[in-house]
């Protein structure tokens, strides 16, 4: 029985992969198996390193999510979030003193390089080390098509223009669209701040003089609204933090969306899903959804992770190479 199982569950996540990779229109070259004869263990020690990561530090899953979804949005996913200097990515308005987990993808390298040297590239370890983020706090498992390059340049400029806490409705919309995403992934990809945190820079703005004459976010619920502003008081830290969801701040699962039908979003960027004017007719079904379907977030999660993880470089295309160290193009 339990083989059975095992193998129907096999057979449930190949037949979502497909159906997102149709849907998606991804590149021919990845292909899960890419690396079944030249890394056969790659997804093993890849797991092992998240694991340890994530013993030493829980926060770490969504920092990791966050990098690779930071890394596919700008150039595709090429690792070029990865590369250091003055011109990194990593020194973008979006991720300057708040991108994390450099370090934990330079050890997952280590360990693949030990066992398959210049196999693997940088873009494909981050993806699959997102995947197991989520999987490794109670999220969905997926197939990860491979076969990614790593990218020869950095892009700082395209990076400031990430979408924002601070972003309207239909920026964000508009900056999903512009990566060929739609409002599903919008919603779905929203949701992995179900775990994580986040700095009061970020969302400090809805807690005193939202509107500009004094008032807080009317979004906002008064409790947590008050609980807030002792964590980020006028004039504080702001680089003290708050969780995303303080329902099941390590754990990933739908509270998020349950969080933002009670006005319990941290970050504009979180409640406008639900509370702003656009979001009637575009968003705020999803949002409701979700909040009563964990498995139908799961699943939508499931898709636009694969949809986001094919987003490719148009200038560069199949092109690239892979990085012997993540932080540094070959000589």
């Amino acid at each position: 029985m339990k083989t059975q199982n095992k193998v129907m569950r096999g057979y449930v996540l190949l037949t979502i992969f497909t159906l997102c990779m149709l849907y998606s229109g991804a590149r021919a070259q990845l292909s899960p198996g890419i690396y079944d004869k030249t890394c056969p263990n790659l997804g093993q020690i890849v797991r092992k390193q998240v694991i340890m990561a994530l013993k030493a530090e829980i926060r770490m899953a969504a920092s990791l999510i966050r990098l690779h979804f930071h890394d596919c949005f700008v150039n595709g996913c090429d690792a070029s979030v990865l590369l250091d200097g003055a011109d990194s990515e990593k020194l973008s308005i979006s991720n300057v003193n708040s991108a994390r987990g450099f370090e934990v993808v330079d050890t997952i390298k280590a360990a693949v390089e030990n066992a398959c040297p210049g196999v693997v590239s940088c873009a494909d370890i981050l993806t699959l080390a997102a995947r197991d983020s989520v999987y490794l706090t109670g999220g969905p498992m997926w197939r990860v098509a491979l076969g990614r390059k790593d990218g020869l340049v950095a892009n700082q400029s395209s990076a400031n223009n990430l979408p924002s806490p601070f972003d309207p409705l239909d920026s964000i919309i508009a900056k999903f669209q512009a990566v060929r995403l739609n409002i599903t992934d919008v919603v779905a990809l929203s949701g992995a701040h179900t775990f994580g945190q986040a700095k009061c820079d970020l969302f400090s703005n809805r807690l005193f003089n939202f509107t500009g004459q004094g008032s807080p976010d009317a979004t906002l619920e008064t409790t947590l609204l008050s609980d807030l502003r002792t964590v980020c008081p006028v004039g504080g830290n702001g680089n003290v933090t708050a969780p995303l969801d303080r329902n099941s701040t390590d754990v990933f699962d739908n509270n998020y969306f349950k969080n933002l039908l009670q006005g319990k979003g941290l970050l504009s960027s979180d409640q406008i899903l639900f509370s702003s004017d656009l979001a009637v007719n575009t968003t705020k079904r999803l949002v409701e959804a979700y909040s009563q379907s964990q498995s139908l977030f799961f699943k939508d999660f499931t898709c636009s992770m694969i949809r986001m993880g094919g987003i490719m470089n148009p200038v560069n295309g199949s092109s690239g190479e892979v990085r012997k160290n993540c932080r540094v193009i070959n000589n």
